[in-house]
Protein backbone atom coordinates (compact mmCIF):
# COMPACT_ATOMS: atom_id res chain seq x y z
CA UNK A 1 0.00 0.00 0.00
CA UNK A 2 1.48 3.11 -1.73
CA UNK A 3 2.66 5.68 1.70
CA UNK A 4 0.02 8.84 1.33
CA UNK A 5 2.06 12.34 1.94
CA UNK A 6 0.06 15.32 2.95
CA UNK A 7 0.36 18.21 0.92
CA UNK A 8 2.48 21.16 1.60
CA UNK A 9 0.65 23.68 4.08
CA UNK A 10 1.33 26.68 2.57
CA UNK A 11 -0.87 29.06 4.88
CA UNK A 12 1.38 28.10 7.47
CA UNK A 13 4.31 29.42 5.71
CA UNK A 14 2.29 32.44 4.49
CA UNK A 15 1.75 32.87 8.32
CA UNK A 16 5.29 33.51 9.03
CA UNK A 17 5.77 36.64 6.06
CA UNK A 18 8.55 38.49 7.86
CA UNK A 19 7.73 42.19 8.43
CA UNK A 20 10.25 43.34 6.26
CA UNK A 21 8.40 41.67 3.13
CA UNK A 22 5.27 43.33 4.29
CA UNK A 23 7.21 46.77 4.97
CA UNK A 24 8.79 46.22 1.31
CA UNK A 25 4.65 45.47 -0.33
CA UNK A 26 3.29 48.67 1.60
CA UNK A 27 6.25 51.20 0.59
CA UNK A 28 6.37 49.52 -3.45
CA UNK A 29 2.67 50.73 -3.45
CA UNK A 30 2.80 53.64 -1.91
CA UNK A 31 5.81 54.81 -3.66
CA UNK A 32 4.35 53.93 -6.99
CA UNK A 33 0.58 55.57 -6.07
CA UNK A 34 2.12 58.05 -4.48
CA UNK A 35 4.06 60.02 -7.37
CA UNK A 36 0.90 60.23 -9.23
CA UNK A 37 0.05 62.90 -7.12
CA UNK A 38 2.12 64.99 -9.52
CA UNK A 39 -0.79 64.46 -11.83
CA UNK A 40 -3.25 65.42 -9.80
CA UNK A 41 -1.97 68.58 -8.72
CA UNK A 42 -0.81 69.39 -12.44
CA UNK A 43 -4.35 68.63 -13.55
CA UNK A 44 -6.49 70.56 -10.43
CA UNK A 45 -4.07 73.79 -11.24
CA UNK A 46 -4.94 73.34 -14.89
CA UNK A 47 -8.87 72.79 -14.27
CA UNK A 48 -9.00 76.47 -12.02
CA UNK A 49 -8.54 75.52 -8.64
CA UNK A 50 -6.18 77.43 -6.60
CA UNK A 51 -3.00 76.31 -4.69
CA UNK A 52 -4.79 76.17 -1.61
CA UNK A 53 -7.74 74.18 -3.22
CA UNK A 54 -5.53 71.72 -4.60
CA UNK A 55 -3.79 71.27 -1.36
CA UNK A 56 -7.00 70.52 0.81
CA UNK A 57 -8.46 68.29 -1.75
CA UNK A 58 -5.50 65.95 -1.00
CA UNK A 59 -5.44 66.47 2.47
CA UNK A 60 -9.00 66.57 3.43
CA UNK A 61 -10.37 64.17 0.95
CA UNK A 62 -7.02 62.06 -0.20
CA UNK A 63 -9.15 59.76 -2.75
CA UNK A 64 -7.02 59.76 -6.08
CA UNK A 65 -10.25 58.41 -8.22
CA UNK A 66 -12.36 60.86 -6.53
CA UNK A 67 -10.50 64.06 -6.70
CA UNK A 68 -9.14 63.55 -10.64
CA UNK A 69 -13.13 63.02 -11.12
CA UNK A 70 -14.03 66.29 -9.52
CA UNK A 71 -11.31 68.53 -11.29
CA UNK A 72 -11.60 66.74 -14.20
CA UNK A 73 -15.74 67.42 -14.50
CA UNK A 74 -14.45 70.92 -13.62
CA UNK A 75 -11.67 71.27 -16.58
CA UNK A 76 -14.56 69.79 -18.85
CA UNK A 77 -16.98 73.17 -17.67
CA UNK A 78 -19.41 70.97 -15.77
CA UNK A 79 -21.31 72.53 -12.81
CA UNK A 80 -20.10 72.22 -9.55
CA UNK A 81 -22.83 70.60 -7.92
CA UNK A 82 -22.63 67.79 -10.56
CA UNK A 83 -19.11 67.22 -10.25
CA UNK A 84 -18.92 67.09 -5.90
CA UNK A 85 -21.78 64.50 -6.78
CA UNK A 86 -19.49 62.04 -8.61
CA UNK A 87 -16.99 62.31 -6.73
CA UNK A 88 -19.18 61.76 -3.63
CA UNK A 89 -20.53 58.49 -5.46
CA UNK A 90 -16.55 57.62 -6.06
CA UNK A 91 -15.49 57.82 -2.75
CA UNK A 92 -18.90 55.91 -1.01
CA UNK A 93 -16.56 53.10 -1.84
CA UNK A 94 -14.17 53.55 0.70
CA UNK A 95 -17.19 52.80 3.36
CA UNK A 96 -17.20 49.73 2.44
CA UNK A 97 -13.51 48.75 2.69
CA UNK A 98 -14.41 50.07 5.82
CA UNK A 99 -16.57 47.96 6.80
CA UNK A 100 -14.50 44.90 5.95
CA UNK A 101 -10.85 46.32 7.15
CA UNK A 102 -12.48 46.90 11.24
CA UNK A 103 -12.95 43.57 11.46
CA UNK A 104 -9.33 42.56 9.99
CA UNK A 105 -7.45 45.47 11.79
CA UNK A 106 -9.61 45.67 14.64
CA UNK A 107 -8.13 49.04 16.19
CA UNK A 108 -9.11 50.50 18.77
CA UNK A 109 -11.97 53.01 19.46
CA UNK A 110 -9.29 55.87 19.72
CA UNK A 111 -7.50 55.37 16.27
CA UNK A 112 -10.29 54.62 14.03
CA UNK A 113 -10.91 58.19 13.32
CA UNK A 114 -7.43 58.95 12.17
CA UNK A 115 -7.19 55.58 10.62
CA UNK A 116 -10.21 55.93 8.13
CA UNK A 117 -8.53 58.80 6.39
CA UNK A 118 -6.42 55.91 5.30
CA UNK A 119 -9.09 53.61 4.00
CA UNK A 120 -8.60 54.06 0.04
CA UNK A 121 -7.79 51.52 -2.72
CA UNK A 122 -4.40 50.86 -2.20
CA UNK A 123 -4.41 50.31 1.74
CA UNK A 124 -7.22 48.32 1.15
CA UNK A 125 -5.53 45.91 -1.08
CA UNK A 126 -2.23 45.22 1.04
CA UNK A 127 -4.43 45.23 4.01
CA UNK A 128 -6.10 42.19 1.95
CA UNK A 129 -2.97 39.93 1.27
CA UNK A 130 -1.96 39.82 4.42
CA UNK A 131 -2.02 36.73 6.40
CA UNK A 132 -2.11 37.41 9.94
CA UNK A 133 -3.82 40.90 11.90
CA UNK A 134 0.00 42.17 12.82
CA UNK A 135 0.71 42.16 8.89
CA UNK A 136 -2.36 43.76 8.35
CA UNK A 137 -1.91 46.53 10.58
CA UNK A 138 1.72 46.88 9.76
CA UNK A 139 0.70 46.74 5.30
CA UNK A 140 -2.00 49.01 6.24
CA UNK A 141 -0.09 51.49 8.33
CA UNK A 142 2.95 51.81 6.17
CA UNK A 143 0.97 52.11 3.21
CA UNK A 144 -1.23 54.64 4.49
CA UNK A 145 1.70 56.73 5.83
CA UNK A 146 3.90 56.42 2.82
CA UNK A 147 0.92 57.35 0.42
CA UNK A 148 -0.50 60.07 2.07
CA UNK A 149 2.86 62.35 2.73
CA UNK A 150 3.81 61.48 -0.78
CA UNK A 151 0.78 61.80 -2.12
CA UNK A 152 0.38 65.80 -0.54
CA UNK A 153 3.83 66.64 -1.34
CA UNK A 154 3.37 65.46 -4.76
CA UNK A 155 0.29 67.41 -5.20
CA UNK A 156 2.15 70.97 -3.95
CA UNK A 157 4.49 70.32 -6.07
CA UNK A 158 2.33 69.72 -9.05
CA UNK A 159 0.15 72.93 -8.27
CA UNK A 160 3.57 75.00 -7.91
CA UNK A 161 4.71 73.35 -11.33
CA UNK A 162 1.63 73.49 -13.47
CA UNK A 163 2.63 77.13 -14.97
CA UNK A 164 6.24 75.75 -15.79
CA UNK A 165 4.47 72.74 -17.51
CA UNK A 166 2.22 74.93 -19.85
CA UNK A 167 -0.62 73.03 -21.49
CA UNK A 168 -1.49 70.15 -19.16
CA UNK A 169 -3.88 68.66 -21.98
CA UNK A 170 -0.95 67.90 -23.85
CA UNK A 171 1.04 65.93 -21.35
CA UNK A 172 -2.00 63.62 -20.80
CA UNK A 173 -1.12 64.06 -17.24
CA UNK A 174 -5.26 63.66 -16.61
CA UNK A 175 -5.45 60.12 -17.13
CA UNK A 176 -2.76 59.19 -14.91
CA UNK A 177 -4.76 58.68 -11.79
CA UNK A 178 -7.13 57.06 -13.73
CA UNK A 179 -5.08 54.60 -15.15
CA UNK A 180 -3.66 53.59 -11.90
CA UNK A 181 -7.17 53.20 -10.59
CA UNK A 182 -7.57 50.81 -13.44
CA UNK A 183 -4.36 49.03 -12.70
CA UNK A 184 -5.36 48.30 -8.95
CA UNK A 185 -8.95 47.46 -10.01
CA UNK A 186 -8.30 44.62 -13.00
CA UNK A 187 -6.76 42.21 -10.89
CA UNK A 188 -10.05 41.83 -8.68
CA UNK A 189 -12.80 41.16 -11.51
CA UNK A 190 -12.28 37.45 -10.96
CA UNK A 191 -16.06 36.99 -11.57
CA UNK A 192 -18.16 36.93 -14.46
CA UNK A 193 -21.01 39.29 -12.69
CA UNK A 194 -17.75 41.75 -11.72
CA UNK A 195 -16.61 41.96 -15.07
CA UNK A 196 -20.14 42.35 -16.19
CA UNK A 197 -20.32 45.83 -13.89
CA UNK A 198 -16.87 46.75 -14.82
CA UNK A 199 -17.76 46.72 -18.75
CA UNK A 200 -21.35 48.26 -18.61
CA UNK A 201 -20.03 51.27 -16.09
CA UNK A 202 -17.67 51.53 -19.01
CA UNK A 203 -20.10 51.60 -22.27
CA UNK A 204 -22.53 53.93 -19.49
CA UNK A 205 -19.47 56.28 -18.60
CA UNK A 206 -18.39 56.39 -21.88
CA UNK A 207 -21.35 56.34 -24.24
CA UNK A 208 -23.04 58.99 -22.28
CA UNK A 209 -19.97 61.34 -22.41
CA UNK A 210 -21.13 63.02 -25.30
CA UNK A 211 -24.78 63.80 -24.64
CA UNK A 212 -24.70 64.44 -21.50
CA UNK A 213 -23.18 67.39 -19.13
CA UNK A 214 -19.65 66.50 -17.47
CA UNK A 215 -19.66 64.46 -14.36
CA UNK A 216 -23.13 62.87 -15.05
CA UNK A 217 -22.01 59.99 -17.03
CA UNK A 218 -20.05 59.31 -14.49
CA UNK A 219 -23.49 58.97 -12.22
CA UNK A 220 -25.49 56.86 -14.47
CA UNK A 221 -22.58 54.39 -14.70
CA UNK A 222 -23.08 53.46 -11.21
CA UNK A 223 -26.28 51.94 -12.56
CA UNK A 224 -23.87 49.08 -13.66
CA UNK A 225 -23.85 47.49 -10.33
CA UNK A 226 -27.48 47.08 -9.67
CA UNK A 227 -28.23 46.06 -13.43
CA UNK A 228 -25.64 43.41 -13.32
CA UNK A 229 -27.11 42.08 -10.09
CA UNK A 230 -30.59 41.81 -11.08
CA UNK A 231 -29.73 40.07 -14.81
CA UNK A 232 -27.59 37.46 -12.18
CA UNK A 233 -30.24 37.04 -10.26
CA UNK A 234 -32.65 36.54 -12.82
CA UNK A 235 -30.26 34.39 -14.39
CA UNK A 236 -29.64 32.23 -11.25
CA UNK A 237 -33.85 32.11 -10.93
CA UNK A 238 -34.24 30.48 -13.93
CA UNK A 239 -31.21 27.95 -13.88
CA UNK A 240 -32.56 26.55 -10.41
CA UNK A 241 -36.23 26.30 -11.83
CA UNK A 242 -34.57 24.27 -14.61
CA UNK A 243 -32.60 22.17 -12.23
CA UNK A 244 -36.11 21.54 -9.80
CA UNK A 245 -37.96 20.48 -13.42
CA UNK A 246 -35.50 18.10 -14.55
CA UNK A 247 -35.13 16.05 -11.36
CA UNK A 248 -39.18 16.05 -11.51
CA UNK A 249 -40.05 12.31 -12.67
CA UNK A 250 -41.74 11.60 -15.96
CA UNK A 251 -45.18 10.87 -15.65
CA UNK A 252 -44.20 7.78 -18.07
CA UNK A 253 -41.62 6.28 -16.18
CA UNK A 254 -41.90 3.24 -14.48
CA UNK A 255 -46.10 4.04 -15.38
CA UNK A 256 -48.28 0.09 -15.64
CA UNK A 257 -50.48 1.85 -17.89
CA UNK A 258 -52.65 -0.89 -20.01
CA UNK A 259 -50.16 -0.95 -22.41
CA UNK A 260 -47.45 -1.36 -20.23
CA UNK A 261 -49.73 -4.27 -18.86
CA UNK A 262 -50.07 -5.50 -22.13
CA UNK A 263 -46.57 -5.67 -23.16
CA UNK A 264 -45.76 -7.39 -20.19
CA UNK A 265 -48.27 -9.89 -20.50
CA UNK A 266 -46.40 -10.40 -24.10
CA UNK A 267 -43.62 -10.63 -23.02
CA UNK A 268 -44.42 -13.46 -20.44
Amino acid sequence: MAQQTAPPDTSAEDAHKPDSAVVRDALGVGVAVGLSGFAFGVTSAGSGLSLLQSCALSLLVFTGASQFALVGALAAGGNPFTAAAGAFFLGVRNAFYGLRLSQLLALPRAVRPLAAQWVIDETTAVTLAQPTRRARRLGFTVTGLTLYLLWNLTTLLGALGAKAIGDTDAWGLDAAGPAVFLALLAPMLRTPTERAVAGLAVLLGLGLLPVLPAGVPVLVAALAAPLALVAEGRRRGRGADDAGRSDEPDATDGADGPSGSARSEEGR
